[in-house]
């Protein structure tokens, strides 16, 4: 029995990776394997960047998708656990971009309906990118979820990884693009 039902585990996702090949992501400010520009860095924290998010894109959402999240998160910071540095949620499924500075905090510049999650600068809007200074650059993932649901019932004062336990429970595909950003030794 345990090994029909990891079976039938892997022949699930397997279906859900087939669906996903044609889902993709993009940035016309940031190419997929290159590096950020400083404009995106945020502003605080010992960095003075413009601390805005980028023009992301995405298609070839599978059918059945009802809503997208979409996530940044730095899993070379020094913290144990990495570092989120946007998370949107509730986006509709007729989304298919996000515009320049799409993250500010109040979220006037998102579609409507969607809502931003706390990220780890303790706010609810894009964080821009801010390794410490000397590190090896840092790995940025960009990631856009397809959804099962229409809306997430996500608390206002959820952390990150609440969302994401929530997002991952609902999700059907999703595509990501890395890209990074160091700050050298002064």
């Amino acid at each position: 029995m345990f090994q029909r039902t990891l079976l039938a585990a892997a022949l699930l996702g397997a279906a859900t990776l087939a669906s996903a090949a044609g889902f993709t992501l993009s940035s016309p400010d940031i190419k997929a394997n290159g590096m950020i520009d400083k404009k995106f860095e945020f502003k605080g924290f010992g960095c003075d960047g413009e601390n805005k998010s980028p023009a992301l894109k995405w298609s070839g959402a599978p059918k059945g998708t009802k809503s997208f999240a979409l996530s940044v998160y730095d899993p070379d910071a020094p913290t144990g656990s990495g570092w989120w540095h946007w998370y949107v949620v509730n986006l509709p499924a007729d989304t298919t971009e996000l515009k320049a500075d799409a993250g500010a905090v109040g979220g006037a510049n998102l579609p409507k309906g969607a809502t931003q999650v706390k990220t780890d600068f303790g706010a609810a809007g894009f964080g821009g990118v801010c390794p410490p200074q000397g590190d090896k650059p840092h790995r940025y993932i960009f990631t856009v979820h397809a959804l099962k649901t229409d809306k997430l019932d996500i608390p206002a004062d959820a952390s990150p990884a609440l969302a994401g336990f929530m997002v991952n429970a609902d999700t059907i595909a999703k595509a990501s693009f890395t890209a990074r950003y160091g700050r050298a030794k002064k």
